[in-house]
């Protein structure tokens, strides 16, 4: 009980710090309008294999403050990881809309992954088959967000920690990056997790 009581705190406070880095950003710089579907299904999807990982800039509000827990990079506020069967394109991704009942690890269309874009970044694994990598993120479909942020299990999962469990599952040899949030009193995975790790290449980055 004290557990869900710290996990519960620990989320408000960083939904709180959420909204107050929201509104700086809003204060700051308000984004572009019409920015919507920026980055099309035609430009991306030929450089697309199976299990690469697809980062995006989003078109919202906390998208601002979400790619800013990167220490370097930071070009990107979600990502996911894309699923090529004949005839389909789909990216498995964990995402944060409960409002939307997308609160949870669920699988879209390229398409609607894409539909708030502002910039595309895709990645590949060097030395590692991607279907391996897809085939595991497909085994969390289903599970709830994780609004504790907790790295030390996979009951529930948010978007950089998705890649982090299978990562794990395929390649443990392979050690992502992370940071220290004060605001959680704990280390997650971030943003830059691949686009500025050794084990990874950039294929292609669409700002457009």
């Amino acid at each position: 009980m004290r557990t869900v009581k710290k996990n519960f705190l620990a989320a408000g406070v960083f939904a709180g710090v959420l909204l107050t880095g929201c509104i700086a950003v809003f204060m700051a710089k308000t984004p572009p309008q019409g920015v919507k579907k920026t980055t099309r299904y035609d430009a991306i999807a030929g450089y697309l294999q199976d299990g690469d990982v697809i980062c995006r800039l989003g078109d919202r509000l906390w998208s601002l403050y979400f790619k800013e827990t990167s220490p370097l990079d930071k070009r990107f506020s979600h990502l996911g990881i894309v699923h090529i069967t004949p005839g389909a394109i789909t990216v498995i991704n964990a995402e944060g809309l409960a409002l939307q009942g997308k609160d949870l690890v669920n699988e879209v269309a390229l398409d609607d992954f894409l539909s708030t874009a502002r910039s595309i970044g895709i990645y590949r694994l060097k030395n590692h088959g991607g279907e391996l990598l897809s085939r595991s993120a497909a085994e969390y479909k289903g599970r709830s967000f994780d609004w504790s942020f907790d790295l030390e299990n996979d009951d529930k999962l948010y978007c950089t920690e998705l890649l982090y469990a299978a990562l794990k599952n395929t390649a443990p040899e392979i050690q992502l990056e992370t940071v220290f949030i004060k605001e959680l009193g704990r280390k997650i995975v971030p943003l830059e997790a691949c686009s500025n790790s050794e084990y990874f290449k950039e294929v292609v980055y669409f700002n457009p």
